[in-house]
Parts: structure tokens; C-alpha cells; sequence
């Protein structure tokens, strides 16, 4: 039996709020500012926050549930959220002098990112120079704070993939976000100049992988900060597909039941493959959401227990999610394709989730093709091909 969640019960009764702006969010091109304001009045933003600055340090689990939910009512307000959240589970990881910088005046900052390590850095004395247009930053226009990435070289000559972590008034926000899928999420492009970033403001992902990275050990009774930070930071994608699918479910059901063939009148509810495809897409969610809970409660073992995963272990959270997430995606498609012209319509709900569970399986986290290469190579014994990240 699961242990209460007093954030989930809290954000259930702001749904209907979030998910009545779903068309607007969607028309702005980014979370409304309502939204972001009723997910903080509950603490939302704290939620992987060390409890130094106010945060709820809650387990993986927990938090998964939460993001699942808010994605049934708007997956693009969910995908952003989560990454919110996430990046401060990250950030706990960096100097002290960085997190005292972020929330020491304000326990209610936030960082979006755009870690792919397109920045180019020029190295000078204490730090870098930074620039960049720096993609795909979901929920930038809410945050005070950027995670980008660049690579670095170092002593041996090769180079190493870094984070870099830069002010709100060190970037500016190119309103580039014109998607077909997860329309609200804002994921805007940030444009970077020559911003000096100093070194206590960088780290290695390497580091932070391995728990060397500067702020490791921190926090000795933390239940969540003694763990890699890629699944805790990757964990809203396959939960957003989740959510999505599960809402899906609902919907096509809700609509269903009482629709009649346009030329026949028949009862599109009562017919067989309706039943069918309802039932298997039903299965597949629940498979998903097995899946993926097997793996939240690992990661938070392991976290509890202070305990690193081994490769394999890590290979198998990546691609559970990544499989979760292509079922989930077949379980949406399946009832799309029987859920009749008017689903089209901008104004149902169907086709928004149709089109917001396929970019959940578009990111490079998600996207199974890499994924079962990975998990091909480790259940062979083969080492990691470094062009599968």
C-alpha cells in the first residue's frame, strides 16, 4: 500500500484550474502564469528542493505520481513543471556557494535548461566566457536560472561534457517555440553572449553521475540527494507519456460511449472494436505504469539507501523509460485511430493528447531506437557505445 501524499491530494484540487487554461496555454505558446502560480501556492517547485531552502525532498514516487496527474490535465504544463522540479534536484548537486547564490534571497527560484553541449566557452581566469543559442528550454519564461551544457577540455586533452549554470540577466529568450506537439511548454530558445560563468557555477555530468560532483554529501540525511541525477532529471518524460495515456483512456471512453455512426446510427461504444481497442490500450497503459513503477521505486531504494546503481542497473531505468513511454504512445495511437473525424477538431481534447504523447517519445531520452541499443549492449556484455547517450 502506498504511503499518503499530502503534495498529490493537494494538487488535485488545482486540476481543474490548469486544466481549463489547456487551450490557452496552447494558443500563448507557454504555462500560463496562473498555472505556475497554483503549482507554487502548493509547493510544487519544492518538491526535489533541499529542505535547507525550504524544500519537501520527496521521493521519486511520490513526485512521478504528481507529474502523471497534472499531465491528464495539461501535458505541456506537466513537461515543464517537471523540469523545474528536476534541475533543482540537480542543482542541490553543485558548490554550496551556487545554491546559496540561487535560493539563498529566494527559496522560490527555479532553473529551465538546455543541456546539450552546444555552448562555446573561451577559458579565462576563474571560469569561462559562455555563448550559445541554447534550445528546447521548456518553462524558460518562469525560471531565474539556466542549466546549459558545453564540453570542456581538460588535463589528458580530451574533453569533458559540463553544465554550466547562468542568470536570468545573463540570456535572452528567442520566442521560437512553434510545435506541433506539447504547444504550451514554452521551450524557447535562450541566447547566450559572452556571459562569464565562474567555476563554481560548473560541473562535470561525468561527476555527477559517480557522486564527485562539488555538492555531493551535502546533505547526509537526505533520502534523495545521494543518487545520479539523470533518472531523477529525466524521470517527467516518460511520466508526462504516462499521464497523457492514462488520460487518454478516460476520454475516449467518456466520448465514446454515447457516439453513433454519422450514415448508420449504430453505437460506436457497444461495437467490438471499440471494446477491443479500449481493452488492449488499457493493458498497455497499465503494463507502462508497471514499468515505470519499478523503476521510481528502485531509483528511491537506492537513493534511501545511499547506494549507486551499477551500469547495468542505470541501462535498464533508461530504457524502462523509454519503453514505457513507446507503449504508452501505441496505447494513445491505437484509439485515436477509431475515435472518428471529429476527434480532429482543435476543440477536443483527443487530439491535443494525440498530438502531446508523440513529442513525448521525441526526445533523446525517450527514443526507443537508442534506447534498446543500449540495453542490446549491455545484456551482451559489450561496452557502452559513447554515440548513445
Amino acid at each position: 500500500m502506498k504511503k499518503p501524499n499530502p503534495l498529490l491530494e493537494d494538487l488535485k484540487s488545482i486540476l481543474p484550474a490548469i486544466a481549463a487554461n489547456a487551450a490557452f496555454a496552447e494558443l500563448d505558446r507557454s504555462v500560463p502564469a496562473q498555472n505556475i502560480a497554483l503549482l507554487k501556492s502548493i509547493g510544487m517547485h519544492h518538491a526535489l528542493q533541499p529542505k535547507k531552502y525550504g524544500g519537501l525532498e520527496i521521493s521519486l514516487p511520490e513526485f512521478a505520481d504528481c507529474i502523471a496527474l497534472l499531465a491528464g490535465s495539461c501535458a505541456s504544463t506537466a513537461w515543464a513543471m517537471s523540469l523545474l522540479c528536476t534541475h533543482s534536484h540537480q542543482l542541490a548537486m553543485f558548490s554550496p556557494v551556487l545554491q546559496e547564490e540561487v535560493w539563498g534571497t529566494d527559496p522560490d527560484a527555479t532553473a529551465s535548461s538546455s543541456i546539450a553541449p552546444f555552448g562555446r566557452t573561451v577559458e579565462v581566469e576563474g571560469g569561462v566566457t559562455f555563448s550559445g543559442e541554447m534550445g528546447w528550454s521548456s518553462g524558460c519564461d518562469h525560471a531565474e536560472w539556466a542549466i546549459m551544457g558545453f564540453r570542456r577540455k581538460n588535463a589528458e586533452g580530451t574533453q569533458d561534457y559540463c553544465f554550466a549554470v547562468l542568470p536570468r540577466s545573463d540570456y535572452e529568450i528567442r520566442d521560437d517555440w512553434f510545435a506541433v506537439g506539447m504547444r504550451g511548454s514554452g521551450s524557447k530558445t535562450l541566447i547566450v553572449n559572452e556571459a562569464f560563468v565562474p567555476e563554481h557555477r560548473i560541473q562535470k555530468a561525468k561527476d555527477m553521475m559517480e557522486g564527485k560532483s562539488v555538492g555531493f554529501g551535502l546533505y547526509p540525511d537526505s533520502k534523495i540527494f545521494f543518487a545520479p541525477y539523470r533518472p531523477y532529471f529525466a524521470s517527467g518524460f516518460s511520466t508526462v507519456s504516462l499521464g497523457v495515456a492514462e488520460r487518454m483512456l478516460e476520454v475516449f471512453r467518456e466520448k465514446t460511449k454515447n457516439r453513433v455512426r454519422a450514415y448508420t446510427g449504430a453505437a460506436v461504444g457497444a461495437a467490438t472494436p471499440a471494446l477491443m481497442r479500449l481493452a488492449e490500450s488499457t493493458h498497455q497503459v497499465a503494463a507502462a505504469r508497471a514499468l515505470l513503477e519499478k523503476s521510481w521505486n528502485e531509483i528511491a531504494d537506492h537513493s534511501e539507501r545511499h547506494t549507486y546503481p551499477s551500469r547495468e542497473t542505470l541501462a535498464f531505468w533508461r530504457t524502462n523509460q523509454g519503453y514505457a513511454t513507446k507503449m504508452c504512445i501505441e496505447a494513445v495511437d491505437r484509439l485515436m485511430a477509431a475515435a472518428g473525424g471529429g476527434a480532429w477538431f482543435e476543440t477536443n481534447e483527443l487530439q491535443r493528447l494525440f498530438r502531446d504523447a508523440h513529442l513525448t517519445g521525441a526526445h533523446a531520452y525517450t527514443d526507443y531506437d537508442v534506447c534498446a541499443q543500449i540495453l542490446g549492449r549491455e545484456l551482451m556484455g559489450l561496452e557502452p557505445d559513447p554515440t548513445m547517450v
